[in-house]
């Protein structure tokens, strides 16, 4: 996600005399000490290497104006928030009255919430789009049940009929992206896949190959492919379900962007999967989507009727007061910040 946020900095300010820079693992730390000798005025980073360079005393945050948290829930989940904390803290960042903060999250946890609190301004605001934690409803959702023997030979089946569709591929682990992507290639389908025991020369390779088109099959890991943004995914095919109903929305949030339709197909299978059914008809359902039937009774049996998306993320972390103050429009009431203002659901999905 870093490289990608460079390459598109290095488009807006081509022309113009603002340097970008960026910083992430996996790269030369002489290259990129040699990259930045004449200092930037953008700069992209992760939280680790961004703070080993700060201690190092290669980058000074002194100067900071404006602060920029993308996928904060991801970073969350991931444990970058002590880093960050970290970052702002100690190392003489200006504090939050004095540069801008922008924070931009899919889910608001207490983590994140709390996070909010410290690290903008006190009379920050908050606005959402759509619905939160919900699936764009420019996603068309499909869900099979699949029993495990028959997952690969259904994925062929898809792949087959796809007409050469850049579709990404979900999977759980990172041995399965391997062998799944190796199955395929037996199968003459062209296909790569990115996950983190692959370096990170192979993993832009990897992508770099799925963006042209010339490898349209790209099998990854849910933390591999965290914050990708590859405009024209016509296709996200969760071959593993996550366990989260969160993760989910992430993921079928790789396509149907920038306004164009997209198609999220699921193999659901029984006994694996039964403890997402209730969430997982709600976000359907929210999206107007068909629900299949065996969803249905799926649900049913582990104990339904579905409780209400938005209602249930509560048991997730998401806290009462944020819930209300969604849900009543008054943020200012319940959490202490201004109102909320609410974007049509007509724009664009952020996730």
């Amino acid at each position: 996600l870093t490289s990608q946020i460079w390459s598109e900095m290095r488009k807006f300010s081509y022309g113009t005399p603002i340097r970008t820079g960026v910083v992430y693992g996996g790269v030369s730390r002489n290259f990129i000490m040699q990259y930045l000798s004449c200092g930037c005025d953008v700069l992209a980073a992760t939280p680790g290497r961004l703070l080993d360079m700060t201690k190092r005393g290669i980058i000074s945050l002194k100067q900071v104006k404006y602060l920029v948290l993308d996928e904060a829930d991801r970073m969350l989940d991931m444990g970058f928030i002590g880093t960050i904390r970290e970052i702002i803290d100690t190392y003489g960042m200006p504090d939050q009255n004095t540069r801008r903060c922008l924070m931009f999250s899919a889910t608001f946890p207490e983590t994140i919430q709390r996070l909010a609190r410290e690290i903008l301004a006190p009379n920050y605001y908050f606005l959402t789009v759509g619905i939160v934690g919900g699936a764009a409803d420019s996603i068309n959702q499909e869900v099979f049940q699949v029993m495990p023997q028959e997952k690969r030979d259904k994925l062929v089946e898809i792949l087959e009929t796809s007409n050469k569709a850049k579709v990404l591929v979900f999977v759980e682990t990172k041995r399965g992206a391997d062998f799944l992507t190796t199955f395929l290639c037996q199968k003459d389908i062209n296909a790569t896949s990115i996950h983190g025991d692959r370096f990170q020369e192979q993993r832009e390779e990897a992508l770099k190959s799925f963006k042209s088109g010339l490898t349209p099959i790209l099998v990854a890991t849910s933390v591999a492919a965290r914050g990708l943004d590859i405009a024209d995914v016509e296709i996200v095919l969760n071959f593993d379900l996550p366990s989260d109903i969160d993760e989910y929305v992430h993921r079928i949030g790789r396509t149907g962007r920038l306004g164009n339709k997209g198609h999220a197909i699921s193999f659901f299978t029984p006994g694996k999967d039964d403890s997402l059914s209730s969430s997982l008809i709600t976000v359907l359902k929210n999206a107007g989507q068909d629900i299949p039937e065996f969803l249905r009774n799926q649900d049913y049996a582990s104990g339904g009727p579905t409780k209400n998306y938005v209602t249930s993320r509560d048991d997730r972390g998401i806290s009462k007061r944020v819930l209300k103050a969604y849900t009543s429009n008054n943020f200012n009431e319940d959490v202490q910040c201004p109102p909320l203002a609410v974007i049509s659901d007509e724009a664009e999905n952020w996730d």
